[in-house]
């Protein structure tokens, strides 16, 4: 598993509160996520 990013639990929770403030400013899920840079598969992972 060379080269994965492993975030911190620290980070995770900055990432979902960007994604949830994306949201509230109409952005899709999909949207969302490519704009903070995970994967749809990650979001729902961290929930």
């Amino acid at each position: 598993m060379a080269g994965r990013k492993r975030y911190t639990p620290e980070q995770i929770v900055v990432k979902l509160r960007q994604h949830e403030k994306l949201q509230a400013e109409g952005l899709t899920i999909p949207q969302a996520c490519k704009r903070i840079g995970i994967s749809q598969g990650h979001r729902i992972a961290a929930r």
